[in-house]
């Protein structure tokens, strides 16, 4: 019930980060890794991957980093698509944790590498993570004479015109004549036409006859891209390989800060134009200081009845009700009702597998630490309909062993939050449900926030659309039986106001546990998830929240608490509440 960034560039991007690293490989580099254990055993994970052979990934992983094995098909995919990545400076090299500088080998994208290991022999890795950056200053080079008008640039500038058209017609005739190879995901590469509104191109950064790589902007967000076409040397130069990938925004196309005035007027004009290209169907809410300075809704609660979207139409919300979950979780911990290093068992003593049971921490679970895996998946599948309660989650993953000790990895559970649930039930003996209502959304005023089973009648629920292709359909058919306390339910963008400025007046948590909430806990593995919020800074400015996500569903929360604002933006889709609310975080007020 979450959603990754940046999965927005989706099929035609290869991009990890956050809790899902980006691989790299260092091979023939002048620069040598650390003799350090941390050191030694990065060049051996790097040698692995770089190999791109999947029994001699699966055997380094195996003995040296068994967590990342359920990755494994993913990751090789991943290495396909980039070539590999140089090893280019060592950062911080201490005897346990290296933060290396290293570079993709099919563009120039850099990036920084975190790599920590077990204290004791054979050094396991502990965590492995690894973000995109602008090219190091250090590593600025001249770029070579451009080859003007050169077979590669105008076969990309073919395919972007074609692909920015939208009509699959002339966009499959384009393919066909000069990237046949690419026929066969011409329903994927639609579909992400539609999600994304094509791309504006920005800048050449380097071209040779046979290859040409420039900087995009989706034309739906503030998301740049890098571009690389390699095309065949001799005529009609059909184009060998196209792809795109999500880089930070470059320093010369930094956005500036708008007045408040300013803010208001061109959001309220670029959700206009996005509602009217598809692009976003939803609710979107900015406040001031507990006052709303904009809000409106966009598009079709329902479709078929033509039935609008209001302020007050409840959206399903996806991995946001972790806010909830892990609030109720506190209240009981500042009562003194629970602590935080109590294990799971004290309050589940009939846990199916005993080992989960004594290890796993409720600091464990609120962080993502514990090992406790995910919920979705083929027995999610089977069992959809007949999941209705907390504890049948329980009966039907409860004998499932831990994926890796508790505290040495990061990796997002819904199942976790599950767990925090059951908890939530047993130490305040009131169902999750009944509980969130009178200890969160009662005394923060939340009228239009519940989870009640997808069979029961709520006014003013909408409806889903999730993509299908290049048109979209009802997500009815992906719906579990009832949200739970890992996310689902519905809410509105008021309500979720109401539950901001609750949080922050400190009507639901005294100041010390809010802040220990909503703080980001880096030594985890994940540099900005806090308890069920994430907590960063961006541009000097702190923000916490948290997003959810699924088909048919987005949504995302952001609490400044320097400046006074927040944003809040629900969509019955599958993309555009998140995009909304990032155009506006980098654009508000820093003050």
């Amino acid at each position: 019930m979450t959603n990754p960034w940046p999965r927005m560039l989706g099929t035609l991007l290869m991009v990890f980060a956050g809790s899902t690293p980006v691989w790299s490989q260092a091979t023939g580099q002048a620069t040598q890794l650390p003799n350090t254990p941390a050191g030694q055993q990065f060049g051996q994970f790097l040698a692995a991957f770089n190999s791109g052979d999947k029994d001699t990934m699966r055997k380094y992983l195996e003995v040296n980093f068994p967590g990342r094995l359920k990755n494994l098909d993913e990751d090789l995919r991943f290495r396909e698509g980039t070539g590999g990545f140089d090893f280019k400076k060592a950062e911080t090299s201490e005897t346990l944790r290296l933060i290396a500088i290293v570079k993709e080998k099919n563009s120039g994208q850099f990036a920084r590498a975190t790599f920590n290991v077990e204290e004791a022999p054979p050094h396991r890795v502990t965590d492995f993570d690894l973000h995109a950056i602008p090219t190091p200053a250090e590593f600025e080079v001249a770029r070579g004479p451009e080859v003007a008008n050169s077979p590669a640039e105008r076969q990309f500038r073919g395919w972007l015109s074609a692909f920015n058209q939208g009509d699959r017609t002339a966009f499959l005739k384009f393919i066909t004549d000069n990237y046949p190879s690419d026929v066969g995901r011409i329903d994927r590469e639609m579909s992400f036409r539609s999600g994304t509104g094509g791309f504006d191109f920005r800048k050449a950064e380097s071209a040779t006859a046979t290859q040409f790589t420039a900087l995009v902007q989706e034309r739906g967000s503030d998301q740049f891209a890098r571009a690389i076409v390699t095309v065949e040397p001799n005529e009609p130069h059909h184009i060998l390989s196209l792809g795109l990938r999500a880089i930070p925004r470059p320093p010369e196309f930094a956005i500036p800060r708008l007045t408040e005035a300013a803010l208001v007027t061109q959001l309220a004009s670029k959700l206009n134009e996005d509602a009217k290209k598809g692009l976003f169907a939803g609710a979107v809410l900015v406040a001031h200081q507990g006052k709303p300075v904009f809000s409106n809704a966009y598009g079709m609660a329902n479709r078929a009845s033509g039935e609008a979207n209001k302020l007050t139409t409840r959206f399903r919300m996806g991995s946001m009700n972790k806010m909830f979950t892990a609030t109720s979780i506190m209240q009981l911990v500042q009562a003194g009702k629970i602590k935080l290093d109590d294990p799971l068992g004290r309050f589940l003593p009939d846990y199916p597998n005993k080992d989960v049971a004594s290890k796993v921490t409720i600091h464990h679970l609120l962080t993502h630490t514990g090992g406790t895996g995910d919920i979705f998946g083929p027995e999610f599948e089977s069992h959809r309909l007949q999941l209705r309660t907390l504890n049948d989650y329980i009966k039907l993953y409860g004998s499932r062993g831990l994926a890796f000790e508790p505290g040495k990895q990061w990796d997002y559970s819904n199942y976790g939050f599950v767990l925090l649930g059951a908890i939530v039930e047993k130490v305040s003996g009131q169902s999750y449900y009944d509980y969130v209502r009178d200890h969160i959304f009662t005394p923060a005023g939340m009228i239009r926030t519940a989870s009640e089973p997808e069979d029961v009648a709520v006014p003013d629920r909408a409806i889903g659309y999730m993509s299908d292709g290049d048109s979209s359909k009802p997500n009815t058919e992906t719906l579990p039986y009832r949200g739970t306390s890992a996310g689902g339910g519905y809410t509105t963008v008021e309500d979720l106001l109401r539950f901001a400025n609750a949080l922050t007046e400190h009507k639901l948590l005294n100041e010390h546990y809010t802040e220990l909430l909503t703080t980001a806990k880096p030594e985890t593995g994940d540099a900005h998830y806090a308890y069920g919020f994430e907590d960063q800074v961006v541009r000097g400015v702190r923000r916490f929240g948290h997003s959810g996500g699924a088909p048919g569903m987005n949504g995302d929360l952001r609490i400044f608490p320097q400046t006074g604002y927040v944003v809040v933006a629900l969509a019955n889709m599958d993309r555009g509440a998140q995009r909304a609310s990032s155009w506006i975080t980098e654009r508000l007020p820093a003050k």
